[in-house]
């Protein structure tokens, strides 16, 4: 796992820079064992005294280049790199001396994004990837993990370091990071840098810089408050406080459990049924198994004289998604924005009894998992405020449940006043900016599930992000290869579809981009596919055809082009097409189409040469086609390279 979530204030950063540097340092980007790119002209930067002199040398230059630092103790100069290969040394010189060894010339690139980046294959756990990584083994590989980093202010550097390439380090490293680095170096026989900076679950916008987010309205109270917390503070939390109690009467009206008092001491419970806990209710063989909604779980513990006199601590570990406590009947708290983070509730003395007490926990699920999500029992406790594990009474034992309710339920507000990953800029600021201006050959990218309800939005956010890290970097537009999103059973009201369109049409909008489409390895149940050796190879398609220019590599699935009515049918036309279409496993599944009623119905699809024909007998005059446009399906169009299509619509109607 990664390390805790650090908040930088903007006090502490300046007090840091405040103080006097003495000897040359330099930022964690910068190590023993590190790929510097290739062929280029690289920055080198650090901190020092004031008007200290500084001389950086490779091994492989005749003369160092030279600078001073400047009033506030920073320092930078651009060095030429060499060819591929290595290992070379790397000396700084100032009042003191660094000497970085076993440095390699190569191709470095940056992994970033949300969880399916950011899954090791320790994670992922399936023998394939644990096959893999037994023989992953590799000097010719390194790898630099940034540790999990918010703050409010871009940071100057962050935690980390340059490692070998080893099974016992890629098992804790981006699979899809680690893939596509694998491919890279076999095709191309050159060292290979990969540099993983990403966060489970975090949407585009916490990876964008403040100013890149100001022309986005959605945003600007956010900004406002991350910008100046005093003063926005006070109306944001009003502005949560009524959207709470809004949200709480919404769930009145549909959860049984709210409505009758589940909460309550000494409520019968002859009709709820027990289960031992912790516990993902999706993984469990009892009728929670495909339940998304209410679910309620109590459970009476016995507190001994002592304990009831002091508040105590309540831990339930983490709680997929929603959840909200009761003790004895009276509300503790609710934790709606975070399903990753273990919950930790204070219990008042004024609450407690001596001997038995009641604890209620009503948990929302609208998607995948549901339920007490920890793998540890101890996460499950109850004890004195601060005590350890050994100090508290264990609960991961037998809890009653009852179904409240099935199906979607309203999202829960947000609050604004909350600074974490999911803030705008904080992770651009955290775990972007200390890496910034370190020469890259590029960027990989898989994101996207946290803006799925915001497709119209992502149109332009995600240009937007990519743009700002091109500006930032200064070096050009550097290729940025990024994942759209699989397939996957979210049942809901929103269609995973429009954010694939979004992603899709970012192909047009920005040069030097590329999109790997995964629309078969999805996995209903399971938003992290463990098929993440064909997402790297998927990336490293495009890399080595479109960065390196090698010959023959087909690099895209079939991406839709045009549209054109033959009476009561629709031809489709497509780009990417290499070879031919075909269809896996039979005739091609998962069209719709429509008329100006736009009511699709399923569709009859074949391929006829390098496009393909559709119809229904429902639809005599049909305006409108659509493929893939569904959160769970298992689409089966190829091209002849065995490359999927992506999901797509002819038409433009309002989502």
């Amino acid at each position: 796992m990664k390390r805790p979530l650090v908040l930088f204030s903007t006090f502490l950063l300046s007090l840091c820079l405040s103080n006097a540097w003495g000897d040359v340092t330099l930022p964690a980007i910068f190590g023993n064992h590190m790929v510097l790119q290739q062929k280029k002209s690289v920055a080198v930067w650090g901190w020092a005294e004031p008007g200290e002199a500084i001389k950086v040398k490779g091994d492989w230059q005749w003369f160092a280049a030279s600078t001073k630092a400047d009033a506030d103790g920073k320092w930078s100069v651009k060095i030429r790199t060499p060819k591929a290969g290595g290992p070379h040394t790397l000396t700084i010189t100032g009042n003191n001396e660094i000497v970085l060894d076993d440095v390699l010339m190569g191709e470095v690139w940056i992994c970033s994004g949300q969880s399916n980046m950011e899954f090791t294959p320790r994670w992922l756990g399936d023998e394939s990837n644990l096959k893999t990584v037994a023989e992953s083994a590799n000097p010719q590989i390194r790898l630099f993990e940034v540790a999990n980093e918010i703050s409010t202010t871009p940071r100057q550097d962050c935690e980390g370091s340059w490692t070998l390439c080893e099974p016992e380090t890629v098992m804790d490293f981006s699979a899809v990071g680690y893939y596509f680095g694998k491919e890279l170096n076999e095709a191309l026989d050159v060292p290979i840098g990969l540099i993983s900076s990403n966060w489970g679950g975090t949407p585009a916008e916490t990876w964008t810089r403040r100013e890149a987010l100001l022309p986005f309205e959605q945003f600007a109270e956010k900004l406002d408050y991350l910008k100046d917390p005093v003063t926005a503070s006070s109306k944001l939390k009003a502005t949560f406080e009524q959207a709470m109690v809004n949200w709480e009467n919404e769930l009145a009206a549909l959860d049984e459990g709210t409505r009758d008092g589940w909460q309550t001491p000494g409520l019968d419970e002859s009709d709820w049924t027990d289960m031992e806990q912790p516990g993902k209710w999706s993984q469990s063989e009892t009728e929670l198994k495909d339940v998304d909604g209410i679910v309620w779980f109590r459970r009476t513990t016995n507190l001994p004289p002592s304990w009831a006199k002091h508040d105590l601590e309540l831990h339930l570990g983490p709680v997929d998604d929603i959840d909200t406590v009761w003790v004895n009947g009276v509300k503790i708290g609710t934790t709606t924005d975070s399903w990753i983070v273990p919950r930790k509730y204070l219990i008042p003395a004024s609450v407690l009894k001596v001997g038995k007490n009641t604890i209620a926990v009503r948990i929302i699920d609208n998607q995948g998992d549901g339920g007490f999500a920890s793998d540890n029992a101890d996460d499950m406790r109850i004890g004195p405020a601060g005590a350890d594990v050994k100090a508290c009474a264990t609960l991961a034992k037998t809890w009653k449940y009852k179904i409240s309710h099935q199906g979607r339920i309203p999202n829960a507000p947000q609050s604004t006043l909350r600074i974490d990953q999911n803030s705008p800029t904080t992770l651009y600021n955290g775990m972007l900016a200390p890496l910034i201006p370190f020469r890259i050959a590029g960027a990989i990218w898989y994101q996207g599930e946290a803006n799925r309800n915001e497709s119209i939005l992502y149109r332009e956010l995600f240009p937007a992000m990519i743009s700002n890290w091109r500006q930032d970097w200064g070096q050009g537009k550097f290729p940025f290869y990024f994942v759209q999103i699989a397939p996957f059973e979210y049942n809901d009201s929103f269609s995973s579809g429009g954010l694939r369109e979004a992603q899709m049409m970012t192909l047009d909008k920005l040069d030097n981009v590329g999109m790997a489409v995964t629309m078969d390895i999805g996995e209903a149940k399971d938003i992290h596919p463990k098929n993440k050796v064909d997402v790297g190879n998927r990336l490293a398609r495009w890399a080595l055809a479109k960065t390196y220019k090698k010959k023959g590599i087909v690099y895209s699935g079939p991406l839709y082009k045009s549209m054109k009515i033959e009476g009561d049918k629709i031809r489709l036309s497509f780009d990417y097409v290499d070879g031919g279409l075909m269809a896996k496993d039979g005739d091609l599944t998962d069209f719709t189409i429509a008329g100006e009623d736009r009511k699709f119905v399923k569709a009859n699809a074949v391929i006829d040469g390098g496009t393909i024909v559709v119809s229904s007998p429902a639809v005599k005059n049909p305006a409108a086609v659509r493929y893939g446009w569904a959160d769970w399906c298992q689409p089966n169009l190829f091209n002849s390279a065995g490359l999927p299509a992506s999901s797509f619509r002819t038409d433009d109607w309002p989502l």
